[in-house]
């Protein structure tokens, strides 16, 4: 695992969305896997910025979905497929064939969960995959608990997650469930990135980084990762040790 601090939230998400154009770059047909929320969200606007003013071909990329609050339909501001379609998919003008997200209000969610674990199989694997931390350490919506052997899953989702998920509504939503890609997907992304920013992540990350892996703090699978980064703020950082200093950006 790479650990990378950066002074704010902006030089962190500029050096975020450095790394998706680099991919994309260097492999046209780059498989994506993009978290959605407030941590990455800056990080898109500026990839987007940069691949419209560049003109950089995304045509040749393949988006799949890393989870999806179960029952809510994605012309729902607070969804994950609205957030990606709104920040990166219509301005970009991403065809339909490139994005696989998750059906959140399918009859049969466990034949979603396989529909995605085939077309990850399909499409090659996961080249990189981009996520943020919970307040609870969950990654994806894995919650604290769940093993790391698990695939695309449905899950019920922890009380801490439904509380601090209301922010991405405009009212309250009853977001019981959720639909994500496993830990074992996570591990086995030919890249992954971790993000987050802000003092109110600086606990989780210590406990993530620093203490005992453990299921029970989902975030710190990130440190068995053969190719993983760990790209933070300095007040997402201000809680580790002072060792973690020298890699500061």
């Amino acid at each position: 695992m790479h650990l990378n601090i950066y002074k704010n939230y902006q030089d962190l998400s500029e050096h975020v969305a450095d790394e998706i154009i680099s991919l994309v770059k260097n492999k046209p047909d780059a498989v994506l896997c993009l978290a959605t929320g407030d941590s990455p969200r800056l990080a898109y606007k500026l990839m987007v910025e940069r691949v419209i003013k560049e003109k950089l071909d995304f045509s040749r990329c393949t988006f799949i979905a890393l989870d999806e609050w179960v029952g809510l339909p994605p012309s729902n501001e607070g969804t994950c497929a609205y957030f990606l379609n709104a920040i990166i998919f219509s301005p970009l003008k991403i065809d339909a064939k490139q994005i696989h997200l998750f059906n959140a209000l399918s009859n049969d969610l466990d034949k979603e969960c396989s529909k995605m674990n085939r077309t990850i199989i399909d499409s090659g694997g996961i080249d990189l995959i981009i996520v943020g931390v919970g307040m609870n350490g969950h990654v994806g919506f894995n919650e604290p608990g769940v093993p790391t052997n698990y695939d695309a899953h449905v899950i019920n989702l922890d009380e801490v997650t439904q509380s601090v998920g209301q922010k991405y509504f405009s009212g309250p939503v009853a977001i019981k469930q959720g639909i994500t890609l496993g830990l074992n997907q996570f591990l086995h992304s030919k890249k992954a990135i971790m993000i987050a920013s802000g003092l109110k992540k600086a606990p989780v990350m210590q406990q993530a980084l620093e203490k005992e892996i453990n299921i029970d703090m989902p975030a710190s699978i990130i440190r068995k990762h053969m190719n993983g980064f760990v790209m933070i703020d300095e007040d997402a950082a201000s809680a580790l040790k002072t060792a973690a200093a020298s890699q500061k950006k």
